[in-house]
């Protein structure tokens, strides 16, 4: 009998002790849950950037390997750029053809404007002389009434009134031609200048895409996925490698929409990386999304279709690390962190 009672004696005190662990650690969970928000649905992101090329060609030489270290503005690629220089080259020459030919045009407009500067003369003088001759006539007719003079002289001086007359229209048709013909020229002007511009651009345009043959680097990070060789040949726009920017790196945590309300930017927040479990990393919240990570998704769920089912969605939170921290520079983007916001100090 005694046996048993120790027996029930030893259940009792492991049970309670049991219940008493239980609600030390369900107190210990509730205190932290009202300090703490907790999620390890995180990973380590940065910028990555594509280096394409941007211009077809063949590779002539490669500069960068795998996993190595490049600075902004590096070489890293370099094409045979011989058709490019050709192009270059035949951009030159068509604008130096449209230049003489604007100088051409140029020359022909002043030689009209000259023309008509000398029929404008030589209107004003027949002008004067057909003033004269006019009132030479009139004189030679009151002098023929009277009988001072002879029908023949009379005839001279109608005549070379007349001749004096058409002269004058004549210079002023010829004027007028010559006004349409400057017209025209500075017409002409204006095309010719129009193709100089438009070889100008074509010039421009060459020479950018001869510089597109020696491609570097965007930004300063690590390269990873090489993907060229010399002598291989690329086409405008296919990918080369990829850069990764190692000292801009941040944690996104996907929080469930129920954790969300109590965060707020600039948060003190604590992360475990997985790679590190014995360095513990501070950062601070830096911003949310815009919706929920579903909504960014490739197919996202449409609940008007009919077949809802309430699911906890989750929002993407970006943390701000900080650089100071002994392991940042082994950091890499795409490992898995615990991620603990501290809400209340």
């Amino acid at each position: 009998m005694e046996e048993k009672k120790k027996s029930k004696n030893i259940s009792r005190i492991i049970l309670i002790v049991i219940i008493l662990i239980g609600t030390v650690i369900g107190v210990m969970k509730y205190r932290e849950a009202q300090r703490f928000e907790t999620t390890d649905d995180a990973q380590l992101e940065t910028d990555i950037s594509a280096v394409s090329s941007r211009v077809s060609g063949f590779i002539s030489k490669v500069y960068f390997s795998d996993n190595q270290h490049v600075k902004k503005g590096d070489t890293l690629v370099v094409l045979d750029d011989r058709d490019l220089r050709i192009k270059v080259e035949q951009s030159e020459a068509a604008l130096e053809n449209a230049k003489a030919s604007l100088d051409v045009t140029k020359a022909n407009a002043n030689a009209t404007q000259e023309g008509g500067g000398t029929n404008i003369y030589r209107i004003d003088e027949l002008k004067i002389r057909l003033q004269k001759a006019d009132k030479d006539y009139e004189r030679y007719k009151k002098l023929f009434k009277s009988g001072a003079t002879t029908e023949q002289q009379l005839e001279r001086a109608q005549t070379e009134k007349e001749t004096l007359d058409q002269q004058v229209q004549a210079a002023q048709q010829s004027q007028k031609e010559s006004n349409s013909k400057t017209s025209t020229a500075n017409e002409q002007i204006k095309v010719a200048e129009s193709v100089v511009k438009q070889r100008e651009s074509d010039l421009d345009f060459a020479k950018l895409q001869l510089s597109y043959a020696v491609i570097v680097a965007p930004i300063d990070g690590v390269v990873s996925k090489k993907n060229a060789v010399s002598g291989q040949l690329i086409q405008a726009g296919q990918p080369m490698c990829s850069i990764m920017a190692e000292d801009n790196i941040w944690a996104v945590a996907n929080f469930k929409e129920t954790q969300f309300e109590k965060m707020k930017p600039g948060m003190k927040v604590e992360l475990d990386v997985d790679a590190f479990p014995d360095k513990l990393i501070t950062g601070k919240i830096s911003s949310f999304a815009s919706a929920t990570g579903s909504k960014f998704s490739l197919i996202p769920p449409d609940n008007a279709t009919g077949n809802f089912v309430k699911v906890v969605q989750r929002v993407p939170v970006k943390i701000q690390l900080d650089t100071t921290s002994e392991v940042f520079k082994q950091l890499k983007p795409g490992m898995s962190v615990y991620v603990k916001v501290i809400l209340s100090e």
